[in-house]
């Protein structure tokens, strides 16, 4: 879902950088899984060739530039992008702002230029710029093992080219030199100087990757919707065929996933917003704590709405399950799922009699639609929720009425009517919504 990149000078840390990175936000984040690659690509035609004009010095700057911005161009689209839409995370050692850098800057192309030659090229959304003393990089880039790796010593082993490549990203990332479109899209963090000592590093590394994701931006490259209907899918064909657990009643079939009748969405989301509130009365407000007043809250609707779909699971497979868009902390996943087990009626709680096994929780039968509807009109969550604060008094009924009327939410709309068809339409043998008033009558149990 996000292309995180990692830029500095030769010797800069970056590679340490890039694995500190992958390591944290595999470990942390409900990501599908966190790929690491790096630019220009030595396994791939391209990048040799990028990395061959480096070496002899044989190609003007203008085509060694277009040999990167190919390679770039190719492995956002061929590699990167699927990828991105998986729901995974994407952590590249260098990228762009290398291209604007060395050949840009560096080598005087300028970065209007570059940025050109690479405009159909992914936008990192964030960059992550790790700095270090030119003396420092150069001892680095001199030790066995990086030189081992990197064969830059023809090109790169001057102190004086570290330095411009130093002032070069100095310039381009703290705003001094305007960052060319699109590439001023992304976020840049830094620079983190990585001149003391590796657990110093390491630890500005994890609390700035930390802040960024739980800041939950909107990725750049692919649509949230994209990775969260991948996600629903997985959900979809692992429940597929599940039959009931014996001596708990979770059914989780085709069957299972019908609204009854008469129980129309609007109808279901209010009577459990009332079960909520009537708990919520019944206990201190230091019990209450971390737990949302509203059902439509991004904790509540996405962990209900993942159990719905899942026949149990523990705290990590419900984190999982999640997923980077509906992702909830693990701790305050944890909170929420006490609260539903200990003081409401929806959550059941097992754990194995024999063994270790982390207990395990499900939604109950009877709440299951409340979940799917909850997934259903995610898109239109904050819509439906501003529009119940805002007239109290009205009818829920109406409220995907006068949403749809007011023109505000064309896309939300199509993309919920897209959620029915993939979660079904909600009752049995009915067919399914077309268009925004198809919604509305969905919405309405008509």
């Amino acid at each position: 879902m996000y292309l995180i990149t990692i830029e500095g000078g030769d010797g800069s840390g970056k590679g340490l950088a890039t694995k500190v990175i992958s390591e944290v936000l595999d470990k942390e984040f409900s990501f599908t899984s966190v790929e690491v690659t790096g630019e220009p690509r030595r396994e791939h035609p391209l990048g040799r060739l990028a990395i061959e004009s480096v070496r002899k010095q044989t190609m003007t700057p203008e085509q060694e530039a277009g040999l990167f911005a190919a390679d770039r161009v190719d492995h956002s689209h061929g590699w990167i992008l699927p990828r991105l839409e998986e729901g995974r995370a994407v952590v590249s050692e260098r990228n762009i702002h290398s291209s604007l850098v060395y050949q840009g800057i560096v080598g005087g192309l300028g970065v209007d230029r570059v940025a050109h030659m690479n405009s159909a090229a992914l936008v990192p959304d964030l960059c992550i710029w790790v700095d270090c003393d030119p003396e420092v990089a150069l001892r680095r880039i001199k030790g066995g093992t990086l030189r081992a790796l990197t064969e830059k010593e023809e090109y790169f082993e001057t102190s004086e080219l570290q330095q411009r490549i130093r002032e070069g990203y100095t310039s381009l990332l703290s705003g001094e030199i305007e960052m060319p479109t699109p590439f001023d899209m992304g976020a840049v963090i830094g620079p983190i100087l990585n001149e003391g000592t590796e657990q110093e590093f390491r630890h500005e590394l994890t609390r700035r990757i930390r802040k960024f994701v739980h800041s939950r931006p909107k990725p750049l490259n692919v649509r949230m919707e994209v990775v969260e209907r991948h996600f629903l899918r997985k959900l979809l064909r692992a429940s597929k065929g599940q039959t009931t657990l014996s001596g708990i009643g979770v059914k989780l079939s085709s069957e299972s996933l019908i609204w009854p009748d008469g129980s129309a969405p609007w109808r279901i989301l209010r009577d459990a917003q009332s079960e909520h509130d009537a708990v919520l009365e019944g206990i201190s407000e230091e019990s209450r704590v971390d737990v949302p007043l509203s059902i439509f809250s991004h904790s509540m609707s996405s962990i209900c709405g993942t159990l719905a779909l899942l026949p149990s699971a523990d705290i990590s497979e419900l984190r999982q399950a999640l997923g980077p868009v509906r992702a909830v902390s693990e701790r305050h996943t944890q909170r929420i799922v006490k609260f539903l087990y200990e003081r409401t009626d929806w959550v059941h709680k097992h754990k194995a009699l024999v063994g270790r096994d982390a207990p395990r929780s499900h939604l109950k039968q009877r709440y299951r639609m409340l979940g799917v509807t909850m997934l259903t009109i995610w898109p239109l969550r904050d819509a439906i929720h501003r529009w119940m604060s805002d007239n109290p008094e009205a009818h829920p009924r109406f409220a995907m009425g006068q949403i749809v009327r007011s023109g505000e939410h064309p896309s939300a709309v199509r993309d919920s009517l897209e959620r029915i068809a993939l979660l079904r339409s909600g009752t049995e043998n009915s067919p399914l919504p077309v268009g925004a008033s198809g919604l509305v009558s969905w919405w309405q149990g008509k």
